[in-house]
């Protein structure tokens, strides 16, 4: 496990009380009520960490205090990892994102769009343009989710059980294949298993399974000894229970068990998630946005060029629209007004539309259990967040983060 020591937060132009502040607002105002069994957080400038706090325990009101240890579901901050993992594979010349998808997998030749009906008998047509992996990177591919509840496209999804952990991605994204896409590639954005799809290329295109090549290539070069897409053995006391709040009763109920009596992590699954399947330390997680925010090296370890991971921050949504400009009702784990989308996160185009201080250019992302991050170029600030709380919109504890870490920045 990484370990450092903290650094004094005026010595990085930040304010220690406010700093101070932060974790006194989520134990009163989350943990203390019963709403959260816990918050982790870190924030780190200039790659020096200010604030490492680990306020409550593994379980709602008991259990055992989180701290540096503490292993947490990630979700869909596996995004970015698959999505650096591709454009290594990008700067080695064995991808581009003007590729077809079929090139790859070639059943998506033959997708085709929703048009009428309903799941059990619907019909279809073609789509305006072939998928291309950029489609993949962004979400407007028109590859959806079954748990939107949206439309009959994520209902077919669910019919046919897509993303069940019976089979393998390169299996999920055949499949996803022949299902009909939610709208034509390249006219909206959409969230959904377009990083899965995009994970099945890296195992194509690399010839090693998603863990292996996550592994050798990310992970290990970067000390990230405690992320993977299960907890081994003598890891596996130190993962967290994970708890789902529903939206209408607000009953709070356990989704997965801690340590060994977890379902989901106890053991290497079939189905590599790409899309959100990691499990991961705070401290783990944030050595891998300090690769980002430093061009892509740590400690002697070239991920990728600084020049591939300035492209990956940029905004490649359509004329350089917005989230909220091209897919105003679907779900995201960012604010949608203010944000493109880059290469694996968001990115932040409009500070003023995002109604929160912030960077132009911000990049972020975050997991259905109420884990977040952002990287602030301008500022060179990280800051993550973690919990264990399904669905992640179930408090407004990301956007709170957000207001109380810039109203500690001094100079």
């Amino acid at each position: 496990m990484f370990e450092h020591d903290l650094t004094d937060p005026h010595e990085v132009g930040l304010n220690a009380e406010r700093l101070e502040a932060i974790p006194e607002y989520f134990q009163s105002n989350y943990i203390d009520t019963g709403k959260l069994p816990c918050v982790a957080t870190l924030v780190s400038r200039g790659g020096e960490v200010a604030l490492e706090d680990y306020s409550g325990t593994t379980h709602i009101g008991e259990g055992e205090p989180i701290g540096p240890h503490t292993i947490f579901r990630i979700y869909s901050m596996t995004k970015p990892v698959t999505s650096l993992a591709a454009m290594m594979l990008f700067e080695e010349g064995k991808l581009r994102l003007d590729h077809e998808v079929a090139r790859y997998i070639p059943e998506f030749a033959d997708v085709q769009v929703f048009d009428s009906g309903n799941r059990e008998d619907y019909t279809t047509r073609a789509p305006d343009r072939a998928m291309t992996l950029l489609d993949l990177f962004t979400h407007t591919s028109g590859i959806t989710y079954g748990f939107l509840m949206q439309d009959e496209p994520d209902a077919i999804y669910r019919k046919e059980k897509i993303g069940a952990p019976t089979e393998t991605l390169l299996e999920m994204s055949q499949r996803i294949a022949k299902l009909p896409l939610a709208f034509s590639p390249g006219t909206q954005w959409g969230y959904g298993h377009s990083i899965d799809v995009l994970g099945a290329v890296v195992e194509i295109v690399s010839g090693q399974p998603l863990d292996e090549f996550f592994r050798e290539r990310i992970f290990g070069p970067l000390g990230m000894d405690d992320t993977d897409f299960w907890v081994p053995e003598n890891k596996i006391d130190r993962l967290m229970a994970c708890y789902s709040k529903h939206p209408i009763s607000g009953e709070i109920t356990l989704a997965d068990a801690a340590g060994k009596e977890s379902k989901l992590y106890s053991k290497r699954p079939k189905l590599l998630n790409a899309g959100g399947g990691l499990a991961s330390t705070v401290r783990d997680y944030h050595r891998f946005c300090l690769m980002l925010m430093r061009g892509g090296t740590l400690d002697g370890a070239r991920i990728i060029s600084p020049k591939t991971w300035e492209f990956m921050r940029q905004n490649h949504l359509p004329d350089g629209q917005t989230i909220k400009a091209m897919g105003d009702k679907t779900f995201s784990e960012a604010r949608m007004e203010g944000n493109g989308f880059g290469l694996g996160g968001s990115v932040l185009v409009d500070p003023v539309a995002s109604m929160q201080p912030s960077s132009h250019g911000n990049f972020s992302w975050g997991g259905l259990a109420s884990t977040f991050f952002w990287i602030d170029p301008v500022e060179e600030m990280i800051a993550i967040q973690a919990t264990q709380m399904m669905p992640s919109g179930t408090y407004p504890i990301r956007p709170q983060l957000q207001q109380l870490v810039y109203a500690a920045v001094d100079w």
